[in-house]
């Protein structure tokens, strides 16, 4: 059930994007849980983790922009 707005939650993915100033980095198919209703994402604890180390691994190896998968990053 969701937090914002009761409804119902559903397994499904999402991109995920950060801007750390210098760089973007985006994130193709990650796993989320998704609010059918609201449609907020939340994602689990070992997917926010892998999304770190894809962000570290990332980070300084970037100028402008990143775009990768989920499945086949880090």
């Amino acid at each position: 059930m969701c937090f914002l707005c009761k409804g119902r939650i559903v397994p499904d993915t999402t991109t995920f994007m950060v801007d750390l100033g210098r760089c973007i980095i985006i994130v193709r198919n990650v796993p989320c849980d998704r609010c059918q209703q609201c449609g907020d994402t939340s994602y689990s604890n070992e997917v926010a983790k892998k999304l770190e180390q894809i962000v570290e691994k990332l980070k300084d190896s970037i100028s402008e922009i990143a775009v990768t998968d989920y499945s086949s990053a880090a």
